[in-house]
């Protein structure tokens, strides 16, 4: 009796343990997401608060898809090489990928209400932290809804260049109704993949690979949550 007593208490605290870790592996993860989110936001209003930046960047096409063409580079490498990066080069990539996406989407300022904006931020906000709980509790696996997200996002990605010579309401339309539902899976299925990467002992591999990897799972997150609000502010966003 005696020693079913001491492995009970030994199972308790080795599962009392994992779930230490990952609630600590998730916190870096989400203050990570809101330090980039952040910095978008305050360099997005910067830039549009700037008339001579704004010139300088929206009126130079070349420019600026030379800048979006930056930001796909930058997403790429982090997302393929955080392996072989040191924790410092994996945090200046985020924290530069932060900045640059802020003076692209600083737009937004221009075309839209500064009400409007703020009204779908906490939209979004609201919608993705209802899907973080989601995934973070649900006790459904969540896999297959990998390959089904997967192909949707494909077929945003490809609508999004038809409808860049087509300019039609009703596809754009489509696409941002098929975005939200997109994103809003996207969170819960990352969350839980990031959660079965805590519980696998990610927090035993050092202080240098935990930052790596929950600046990764940032990432993740980061444009999960960018790629919501952008859809709904399609939908409730005023223009000016």
């Amino acid at each position: 009796m005696s020693n079913g007593r001491i492995e009970s208490s030994r199972t308790l605290s080795a599962s009392e343990a994992r779930n230490q870790a990952s609630s600590l592996f998730l916190a870096k993860v989400f203050t990570w997401m809101a330090a980039g989110l952040g910095l978008t936001a305050l360099t997005a209003f910067a830039v549009a608060g700037s008339p001579a930046l704004v010139k300088l960047i929206f009126g130079n096409q070349l420019l600026f898809f030379g800048l979006i063409i930056a930001e796909l580079v930058m997403v790429f490498v982090l997302a393929s090489r955080v392996d072989k990066m040191s924790a410092g080069a994996a945090t200046g990539l985020f924290v530069a990928y932060s900045v640059l996406n802020g003076v692209t989407l600083s737009v937004i300022f221009l075309a839209y209400t500064a009400v409007s904006i703020a009204t779908t931020f906490i939209t979004t906000a609201g919608m993705f932290g209802g899907m973080a709980i989601y995934g973070l509790v649900t006790k459904r696996d969540l896999s297959s809804w990998g390959s089904f997200l997967f192909m949707g996002l494909i077929g945003i990605i490809i609508a999004m260049l038809v409808n860049f010579f087509l300019h039609s309401p009703a596809l754009a339309w489509a696409i941002s109704a098929i975005g939200v539902i997109v994103f809003t899976g996207l969170t819960a299925y990352d969350v839980q993949n990031l959660t079965r990467m805590a519980a696998a002992g990610i927090m035993e591999n050092g202080a240098a690979a935990v930052r790596r990897y929950a600046i990764l799972g940032a990432l993740r997150l980061y444009l999960d949550f960018i790629n919501l609000f952008l859809m709904l502010l399609n939908f409730m966003g005023e223009r000016r």
